[in-house]
């Protein structure tokens, strides 16, 4: 695990340690494991930054479950666009079923609250957000965040996922801009 990193033209330095992650997300399954130990979830991944946390994730839930996955985009470069577009939609039926939306970051909560949206409109019986990471300074939406791995700043990371123009996904750790 390197210190410090260079992407295209930023430099990022250590700021999560993969052991840190892995202690997160085996605190938030068990969270998981507990509260809907007597439903049937389906977890709806929020790709592409979603796929790590998922992965690990879905490793350590012990209740049965379903998993889909859905593409939306709300960021460009470092910043959140403030809009959400759709990619790839639900094709699942969620009447009356509980749906847990995994995430990689929630932000200032534009893409949950669409999520959160259409999923109401769909009929679904309740809805969970999992977490890797939350930037509660910048939450400005009403949606409650039900498991969430690793509280942060509002600082823009990278690695485990999080992206920076489209570089950075497969690493590891997670790194904040140096």
């Amino acid at each position: 695990m390197s210190q410090t990193i260079t992407i295209k033209d930023k430099q990022f330095k250590l700021f999560i340690s993969g052991h840190e992650i892995s202690a997160a997300v085996k605190n938030t399954a068990a969270e998981i494991n507990k509260s809907l130990k007597n439903d049937l979830p389906l977890f709806l991944v929020v790709l592409n930054g979603a796929f790590m946390f998922a992965s690990d994730l879905l490793k350590e839930i012990t209740i049965p479950c379903e998993i889909s996955f859905i593409k939306v985009a709300s960021y460009h470069g470092t910043s959140s666009s403030g809009s959400i577009t759709e990619l790839i939609g639900l094709t699942e039926d969620v009447t009356n079923r509980t749906v847990v939306i995994v995430e990689d970051i929630v932000d200032t909560g534009t893409t949950i609250q669409k999520l959160t949206d259409i999923l109401k409109h769909k009929n679904a019986k309740q809805i969970k957000i999992a977490t890797a990471l939350m930037k509660p300074d910048t939450y400005k939406k009403e949606c409650k965040i039900d498991y969430i791995g690793i509280k942060i700043k509002n600082e823009f990371v990278v690695g485990y996922g999080l992206d920076y123009n489209g570089l950075g996904r497969n690493l590891k750790e997670i790194y904040i801009s140096a």
